[in-house]
């Protein structure tokens, strides 16, 4: 398991490198949690809907990670 891991990683780090320009701890930690958030709303919507009112500020912070993501993958197409 720690080898698929290592190689995952390594996965998860491009993708983070194309979408947005740059990779770094941070940022692949944002684009993971986006990944994550996106797939859970569309599978169970009605868990995410309830987690949200759970924890509001929660629920805010995915957005300004969503935003900053989007953001700078915008600056990053304009670039190209």
């Amino acid at each position: 398991m720690e080898e698929f891991q290592k190689k995952f990683a390594g996965l998860l780090s491009d993708y983070t490198e194309l979408l947005l320009g740059q990779q770094n701890e941070e940022l692949q930690t944002k684009v993971e949690i986006w990944m994550l958030y996106s797939h859970m709303a569309k599978s169970m919507p009605s868990l995410v809907k309830h987690w949200n009112k759970e924890f509001p500020e929660g629920k805010q912070e995915i957005m300004n990670i969503i935003a900053e993501i989007k953001k700078i993958n915008e600056k990053q197409k304009q670039n190209k």
